[in-house]
C-alpha cells in the first residue's frame, strides 16, 4: 500500500479546527489549545491543553481531538499529551477567536 502523502501538520490543524470547545463555542485551534503538534511517518503528537485544570469539557474536546486525528489519511498512530504548564490564557487566542468572544488585546 503506497503512503499517503497528504498528511502533514497543515492538515492536522485543519481538522483540529472542527473541535469546538462547548463552553466557549470556538474551535481548539484558534482559543490557543493546541502547543504543540508533529506528524512522522503517519505518527501524530499532540501536546495540548484546556482553558482551566479540571474543565468539565475535557473529555469532550480529547474525544474530538482523538477521532479528528485518526480519522485522517494515512494516520497509524496518535499520541496526546494533556499538560498544565505553561498555564493556558486568553493571550494564547487567535485575534479571530478574541474577537468573537469580545476580548481586546
Amino acid at each position: 500500500m503506497a503512503a499517503d502523502n497528504s498528511l502533514d501538520r497543515e492538515s492536522v490543524l485543519e481538522a483540529l479546527h472542527e473541535v469546538i470547545d462547548p463552553e466557549l463555542g470556538y474551535n481548539i485551534v484558534d482559543l490557543g489549545l493546541i502547543y504543540e503538534l508533529e506528524v512522522e511517518a503517519g505518527v501524530i503528537k499532540i501536546t495540548m491543553t484546556m482553558t482551566t485544570p479540571g474543565c468539565p469539557a475535557q473529555d469532550y474536546i480529547m474525544s474530538g481531538v482523538y477521532e479528528r486525528s485518526t480519522g485522517l489519511p494515512g494516520v497509524s498512530d496518535v499520541q496526546i499529551n494533556l499538560v498544565w504548564l505553561p498555564a493556558w490564557s486568553p493571550r494564547l487566542m487567535s485575534p479571530a477567536a478574541k474577537a468573537h468572544l469580545g476580548i481586546e488585546d
